[in-house]
């Protein structure tokens, strides 16, 4: 697999892999706008947008067009945003490359954002909406993030609400353009069968990126965190199960601790021969789904697990008692020699398969460049996830389990979180 980084004069940052494949690849353009940029008053913008984008743009003045081109060639075409970044992208056969970093262009530089597709699309977000809010599993993850951050626009919902979206004008897509749609608060990644015609794929890239002017992109708002005891959050809701979160708040995309915190949450809940799974599913049948999973900010990051279980209350409390025990265990004793081995060999092993999908080979180094300013190679990351030992584990467990730091988030038909968390 090879890497190439280029730059262009306006800013846009490009990288280009070539994965020595199949002639077909992933055209990925990352910016660096989310919903922690927003206010709330505004909350929901970045998400908006992102589907204004589809609406029509200066070349392809509908979606209809927009979609019928990419159909028309046999692509994928989609797009997604995050709480810090938004990402545009198609998978296609390489020869189609033009048509695509034409039509990607086009969108993000051109959108015509008319009056009656905003209006439209309103009623499309607030069924979005509606549909997040009748899937609990999904909803208990963003009330985790809430809890967390009560007062930070990184607790914010990324798609906003029904208020915020429904007062949302094309002024205020103008505003968000101008603050952070510049090239050089921007990635573009091609991943795919590139057959070495880098300077060519470069240069045509230029043609359509390269009048994109440069500005001075908006910071976003640090969270400054402060916790002296347990906290939960519950959300009532009728329901034939609840949806749990509990954690703590960890580290930030830039601490090299990160690299045993992902060891020792895959330990906890990664994988059918985890902790957790083997004592909440197999022992005891509490659950069906259960997993531990690791989120990374700039500045701050947090860990959790979450589980899907009976609405009784005694369930629930014995599933986080569980959960907490295996929390405990591990700071106090650390891992087995055996299960540090497995748990290294499934981040690394799932590393490396993910990377048969050129979508995220794209999204590998393209978020690398566009959050943390640089780029490692695979290799780099297998050999920081080998280098963690034992007593990194320990020190990480000792440090993030800490209980007055403890979050609980739950969805359910219940009506007084005390009740949960004793």
């Amino acid at each position: 697999m090879k890497t190439d980084i280029h730059t262009l004069e306006n800013g846009l940052q490009v990288i280009l892999v070539d994965t020595e494949a199949f002639p077909s690849a992933t055209i990925l353009l990352l910016m660096g706008a989310g919903s922690r940029y927003e206010t709330r008053t505004n909350n929901g913008i970045a998400h908006f947008f992102e589907h204004m984008a589809f609406k029509g743009s200066k070349k392809y003045p509908n979606s209809f067009m927009l979609s019928s081109i990419i159909d028309g060639i046999g692509g994928e075409f989609n797009a997604f945003t995050a709480k810090d970044y938004t990402g545009y992208y198609v998978k296609a056969p390489t020869k189609y490359f033009d048509t695509v970093v034409s039509v990607i262009a086009d969108m993000v530089q051109y959108p015509l954002l008319k009056e009656s597709e905003i209006a439209r699309e309103k009623g499309v977000i607030i069924q979005e909406i509606n549909m997040y809010e009748d899937t609990p599993q999904r909803q208990v993850f963003r009330l985790y993030e809430n809890l967390l951050y009560p007062n930070s626009p990184l607790g914010m919902d990324v798609i906003g609400s029904s208020k915020t979206v429904s007062q949302c004008k094309r002024r205020n897509f103008l505003d968000y353009i101008a603050d952070l749609y510049y090239p050089n608060n921007a990635v573009l990644i091609v991943a795919g069968g590139l057959s070495n015609n880098i300077k060519d794929y470069l240069q045509r890239i230029e043609d359509k990126f390269g009048s994109w002017k440069k500005g001075n992109s908006r910071d976003f708002e640090k969270v400054s965190e402060t916790q002296n005891k347990p906290h939960t959050l519950l959300r009532y809701k009728k329901s034939e199960q609840a949806h749990l979160c509990i954690g703590y708040r960890t580290f930030s995309r830039f601490d090299q601790r990160r690299y045993a915190l992902g060891v020792l949450s895959a330990i906890l809940g990664k994988g059918m021969s985890s902790r957790l799974f083997r004592e909440v599913r197999e022992k005891r049948g509490l659950a069906y789904s259960i997993g531990t999973y690791n989120e990374h900010y700039h500045e701050v990051g947090n860990m959790l697990t979450y589980a899907g279980v009976s609405t009784d209350e005694n369930i629930v409390q014995q599933t986080i008692e569980v959960i907490q025990k295996e929390y405990n265990k591990i700071k106090k004793n650390g891992p087995h020699d055996e299960e540090l081995k497995r748990a290294k060999e499934l981040l690394k092993g799932r590393l490396v398969l993910s990377m048969e999908d050129t979508y995220n080979v794209a999204s590998f180094y393209g978020r690398q460049l566009l959050l943390e300013k640089e780029m490692r190679s695979l290799d780099a990351i297998i050999s920081k996830i080998d280098a963690v030992k034992k007593d990194d584990v320990i020190n990480v467990a000792q440090e993030v389990f800490d209980d007055k730091n403890l979050n609980l988030a739950v969805v359910g038909p219940f009506k007084n979180d005390k009740t949960l968390l004793r």
